[in-house]
């Protein structure tokens, strides 16, 4: 008698590679749809609270405190609700991953934070006694406002359209922030930080499921 063959084995192997490499093209042509809407409404509700303390404080220290304590629960807040949405969306898989269009979105955005982060600490030189008062009203509010803006611009490329249209709301806030004589960097950001995120945040969230 002839030895079994292996083919129905070789077959379902191959079936099974096909399979994988169809999930993964169509995972990485697809959009992050993922951005939380809330935690946007959220981050922006931290904003608008955090300028008007911030821009009663009596040493320019003090306001840099206040605006890094608020990037910092920003940070988490959104991180989790985002965390929250990826998790509510795949609830039913045994093991939770990163797709491709979720690290496309991460990479394009933190990079840019980075930077902000690094650049402000270069900016406030603190071998150096005393903080220009140019660099609160304009530099930083500006520069804050620019980079966050080219990290949710970048990162929107591989997301819904009101992620980029977001991020060319702040890029134009940054730039006035920058050049005009008349800009007010407090107002500036609460515009950014908090009314813009709170009205696409609500956009999203409705649109997009939370």
């Amino acid at each position: 008698m002839a030895a079994p063959t292996s083919s129905p084995p070789a077959l379902h192997d191959r079936a099974l590679q096909d399979l994988s490499f169809i999930r993964r093209t169509m995972e990485g042509a697809a959009s992050f749809t993922d951005v939380p809407g809330w935690g946007l409404v959220g981050v922006g509700a931290l904003a608008l609270l955090a300028a008007p303390v911030a821009a009663s404080q009596s040493s320019a220290e003090r306001w840099v405190a206040v605006w890094v304590c608020t990037a910092v629960l920003a940070a988490i807040a959104g991180s989790w609700t985002m965390w929250r949405k990826m998790r509510r969306r795949v609830r039913d898989q045994a093991e939770f991953t990163l797709s491709v269009p979720a690290r496309k979105f991460l990479l394009g955005f933190w990079p840019s934070m980075l930077a902000g982060a690094v650049l402000t600490a270069a900016l406030l030189d603190p071998f150096t006694p005393g903080v220009d008062a140019r660099l609160l009203h304009r530099t930083l509010p500006g520069l804050w406002l620019l980079l966050y803006g080219v990290g949710v611009t970048t990162a929107g490329a591989h997301s819904i359209r009101a992620v980029p249209l977001m991020g060319g709301g702040f890029l134009g806030l940054g730039t006035c922030a920058l050049f005009l004589p008349f800009a007010h960097g407090d107002v500036l950001m609460a515009l950014g930080f908090g009314v813009l995120q709170i009205g696409f945040g609500v956009y999203i969230a409705r649109r997009y499921g939370g």
